[in-house]
């Protein structure tokens, strides 16, 4: 009972966590979606807020595989042997999103210098975002997409054979899960910088698929469903933009807004 228990407040607080993250994020966000290429404004404002845009959207579907830490945790704890908090592992694993978020902002800040009206709505914007909406969509049909949500679906092979001692190698097995993680889901992450970063439609949208793929029964069937839905968005994207729910068009003839 008393094991149960410490699961239960273990999962309670992982959950409180997220709320946490998704009212901050919600906070901050608010009437910030401009669309595909918002700016991201400054390094430090930004990080803020893909940050806690993970620990929403993530948390959630990482809150098993915490628990099975746990477990193995208390079962090495009553055997004398050394243990490190849940919380650790967890840290491991949003240093590799956190790490995702910044490569994300240099790639952003490179292409918006160099591309130039390329990228301007009234021009190629519409097709670039359709297309990565699209990518996004094919990717789901990948081996290396297949073979990630796996490992995030049945994590308790790498759990109970990879595992690492002491606090540097729970941070760094958090890391590990976090990569197969990032290798499951960095296409949705560029369809939701595509469809617009601070977009809270896109964003709850996008957690949601990410939740029912990793943690629904039969989720890894429905990655061919997300496949198609995810192509027919972007064809839909690129060729009426206007006529997509929750999308916002950027305003003017550039794909962004002013830098906070």
């Amino acid at each position: 009972m008393l094991a149960f228990s410490r699961r239960l407040l273990l999962f309670s607080s992982l959950l409180a966590l997220a709320m946490a993250a998704w009212i901050i994020t919600v906070e901050r966000m608010r009437g910030m979606d401009a669309g595909p290429g918002t700016d991201l404004g400054s390094l430090g404002w930004y990080l803020g807020v893909w940050v806690t845009m993970m620990a929403g959207m993530m948390l959630p579907s990482v809150a098993p595989v915490a628990l099975l830490f746990a477990r193995v945790t208390a079962e090495r704890a009553r055997r004398k042997q050394s243990f490190v908090p849940v919380w650790v592992f967890v840290v491991g694993y949003l240093v590799v999103w956190t790490a995702l978020g910044l490569v994300a902002y240099g790639l952003y800040r490179a292409v918006a210098a160099s591309a130039g009206d390329l990228l301007a709505w009234d021009r190629g914007g519409p097709y670039v975002a359709g297309g990565a909406v699209a990518v996004a969509g094919l990717y789901e049909l990948t081996p290396l997409k297949q073979a990630c949500l796996r490992h995030c679906r049945t994590p308790l092979h790498f759990l109970l054979h990879g595992w690492r001692r002491g606090w540097a190698g729970a941070v760094r097995m958090g890391a590990e899960h976090g990569a197969f993680c990032m290798g499951c889901c960095w296409a949705l992450m560029l369809a939701l910088f595509a469809l617009g970063l601070m977009s809270l439609f896109w964003m709850a949208a996008l957690a949601g698929v990410i939740f029912l793929e990793k943690i629904a029964p039969g989720g890894e069937r429905l990655t061919k469903v997300v496949a198609i839905a995810f192509v027919a968005l972007g064809i839909w994207v690129a060729a009426a933009p206007d006529t997509v729910p929750g999308l916002t068009e950027p305003q003017g003839a550039s794909m962004g807004m002013v830098g906070r």
